[in-house]
């Protein structure tokens, strides 16, 4: 699980530059241009001083919940734990899901230096395709493979899943859910979750407060 620390940091790192995508289509050109929304973000003079830290992830997290559905990706993490909960639990669930992998993992977003992503193309079946990219390290520079699951919502594709050298995001929280639950239930989940949410709003305001 090595690597899971970046399922989101790659939305951030996908930018343009040579890498141009291979045989891309509609799934590949959504998720490089919500990257290219975030590397804009992040490149904005006006949103770099400590005291607009604030605003800056806050647009950061807008552009990530326009490519995430978290219904979904929450809905597969609790797979059949999902089915008997009420429809506010599956909204609460979803919602405090969401927050906490933002939380988590928008501040490693705004560590990006310069990587880049080679685009692989996309692979569609129906309603589901798979986008294949690379990330371009200097300690790795034949790539890590990351591919990200989507599915198709109207006229867009949202993302439910990312898989780093083949480990699923899903998979791994999924796993984690599950043991929960079986051993406490899954009121103890939702504590859990709730008590790690209060500790990365903490953290979140001591940061702030920190003088450059």
């Amino acid at each position: 699980m090595r690597r899971l620390v970046v399922p989101l940091i790659v939305l951030a790192l996908a930018v343009a530059g040579p890498h141009r995508p291979a045989h891309a289509g509609p799934p590949t050109d959504q998720v490089k241009g919500a990257t290219d929304q975030v590397l804009k973000i992040l490149q904005d003079p006006a949103l770099k001083p400590p005291d607009k830290s604030a605003e800056r992830r806050k647009q950061l997290r807008a552009v990530v919940d326009q490519v995430f559905d978290w219904e979904e990706t929450g809905k597969r993490a609790l797979a059949r734990h999902w089915q008997p909960l009420k429809a506010e639990q599956r909204q609460e669930f979803s919602a405090l899901f969401a927050d906490l992998v933002e939380r988590s993992y928008v501040g490693k977003i705004e560590a990006y230096s310069g990587e880049k992503i080679a685009y692989g193309g996309d692979t569609i079946e129906g309603e589901q395709a798979t986008v294949k990219t690379r990330l371009l390290t200097k300690s790795q520079p034949q790539g890590i493979p990351i591919d990200y699951r989507v599915q198709k919502e109207g006229d867009r594709w949202r993302a439910y899943d990312v898989l780093i050298e083949g480990v699923s995001l899903v998979g791994n929280y999924r796993s984690q859910f599950n043991r929960i639950i079986q051993q406490s239930g899954y009121d103890e989940l939702v504590k859990k979750m709730k008590t790690k949410q209060e500790e990365l709003v903490f953290d979140e305001a001591a940061q702030g407060k920190k003088k450059p």
